[in-house]
């Protein structure tokens, strides 16, 4: 299972640790794509497999989904770890999320999430007031 919370920093080459503690849920072959909220998505293998069969359903008749899947899938990346559990995030995806050197990593139990340290500090003090609210929502629905 993916979580945690985890900082790091990019060097010079672009290249991110991935944590210790994330590795195995991501050894051989995974897909980094665009995220929502100004983070990145990392997803192992198997996840992104089920993930592009559900969007495989969606209607290419509809503009929003047409858009979706043209930045999801434009910006994915396959990859794999080198031997210091590193991986090189590309220019592009660095700028989606405004990473530049400081970043937090965090597992989500299906995907692991990069953000910058400045983005995700910024989207936990909007957050923060409302989760007990959200944790109310969801107990509403049962979960």
């Amino acid at each position: 299972m993916l979580i945690g919370e985890f900082r790091h920093s990019i060097d010079s080459k672009g290249r991110l640790i991935i944590p210790s503690k994330f590795r195995e849920d991501l050894s051989g072959q995974f897909v980094i794509t665009k995220g929502l909220d100004k983070c990145l998505f990392v997803y192992p293998y198997e996840e992104w497999s089920k993930i592009t069969n559900k969007i495989k359903e969606l209607p290419t008749t509809s503009s929003p989904v047409r858009s979706f899947v043209r930045t999801f899938f434009s910006g994915a990346i396959d990859e794999v770890l080198d031997k210091q559990g590193r991986v090189t995030l590309p220019q592009n995806l660095r700028d989606h999320a405004n990473i530049d050197k400081e970043t937090v990593v965090i597992g989500l139990n299906t995907r692991v999430e990069i953000w910058s340290l400045e983005n995700w500090e910024k989207y936990q003090a909007e957050e923060a007031l409302s989760y007990e609210e959200m944790a109310e929502q969801l107990a509403e629905l049962g979960i």
